[in-house]
């Protein structure tokens, strides 16, 4: 048996071994480190299989949320609202631009932005949302959409863990996660369902005026060369990893379904465990499964992860603290601010082993671990 491990990134490199070593290799013959052919090749096709107009190719996902808010415009002292139980990137963008983040709880079933509370929250300094697509399932961006059409609002779609998800308006129309906002970012972190091999990232908008913006961003502010026109930064996809993303890239939906297959026997083997909840997937959007997350009840989170770890399975708690009680944040906060839902759930949820080389005798030792301590 393969060891287990929470993302096998060397079982899935030795199936695309030599198309990987080949593209790294065409790259090094050509000694274009540095904006060469493939992230121009890269940017357009993962534009056509997300179907949008544009894809900008940058160098991480924290620099494509950062840069996104910086081609929006927005000014010092205005509101963007977020959700509380995300990774801190999310975040952390907002309060480094001077913009102030506004945490809204989530919801209990699916981790994601709870959209009444965001309504609650719009202020007339409000100037966008950014909702997460978290651990693999699309938020529910229709009502959003219309609660950003009501006041006037931005947009912006952290599809960091849902690159590939897809999104079903009431209207029967599809789109994937990350095309449906005003932009969409996302990272390609080695770990994430597509990941490169080092840091990567990208920003998508159908606005032509929004993405010339992010170009001109990402590229220290210059159209022309030496002619800035804006404070930009330096955030590139460096060659290399642009070429391994096109290698990954039409395997991604295969990713996808592979991963949807092993939560699906997790499900099985595990939802009918009291003091157990499997992840929920609501009917509006698909799941890709960048985590397979567990609730575990009745305030045995904790003993259940020193069980695990004792059998030698590895699992992940994401995330442990929310964002509200992380000293960073606590200039934000007020004595009147409440996030029970996020509370809870920090001391509830743990991450099995979720990636596309899952085999079934892995699935079988690992749920087999789980039951054991909930049989003692």
């Amino acid at each position: 048996m393969n060891p287990l491990q929470m993302v096998d990134l060397k079982s899935q490199y030795q199936r695309i071994k030599p198309q990987i070593d080949n593209a790294i290799q065409g790259v090094i013959d050509s000694c274009q480190f540095v904006k060469g052919a493939e992230v121009k090749t890269f940017e357009q096709e993962l534009a056509q299989y997300l179907g949008v107009q544009h894809a900008i190719a940058c160098g991480n996902g924290t620099d494509a949320l950062q840069v996104a808010l910086m081609a929006l415009g927005l000014k010092p002292g205005d509101e963007v609202i977020t959700t509380d139980f995300t990774f801190i990137a999310t975040v952390e963008v907002i309060a480094l631009l001077g913009l102030k983040p506004v945490l809204v709880d989530v919801d209990m079933a699916t981790f994601n932005i709870d959209v009444e509370k965001v309504e609650k929250s719009i202020t007339p300094r409000t100037k966008a949302i950014v909702p997460v697509h978290l651990f693999g399932q699309c938020a529910n961006m229709e009502p959003l959409l219309k609660l950003a059409e009501k006041y006037g609002l931005y947009v912006v779609e952290d599809t960091a863990q849902g690159l590939g998800a897809e999104y079903r308006f009431s209207d029967g129309t599809v789109r994937k996660a990350g095309t449906i906002g005003t932009i969409g970012c996302t990272s390609f972190f080695p770990s994430k369902n597509l990941g490169c091999y080092g840091d990567g990232g990208a920003l998508f908008t159908n606005d032509d005026q929004l993405a010339e913006q992010i170009r001109c961003l990402t590229n220290h502010g210059m159209k022309v060369r030496y002619h800035h026109d804006m404070i930009g930064v330096n955030s590139r996809l460096d060659t290399i990893q642009a070429a391994i993303l096109r290698v990954k890239l039409p395997h991604l939906d295969e990713y996808n379904r592979a991963r949807l297959a092993a939560a699906e026997k997790y499900n099985a083997a595990l939802s009918d465990i009291d003091g157990l909840e499997t992840p929920v997937t609501s009917a509006f959007t698909t799941h890709i499964f960048h985590q397979y997350t567990l609730k575990v009840k009745n305030g045995q989170r904790d003993a259940l992860k020193k069980h695990l770890d004792e059998q030698g399975i590895p699992n992940m708690v994401y995330y442990p603290i929310p964002l509200h009680r992380q000293k960073a944040f606590e200039p934000y906060m007020t004595e009147n601010d409440s996030f029970p839902v996020s509370e809870t759930i920090c001391g509830e949820v743990l991450s099995l082993p979720m990636h596309t080389e899952l085999d079934d005798e892995q699935i079988e030792r690992i749920t087999a671990a789980v039951k054991s301590f909930f049989e003692r």
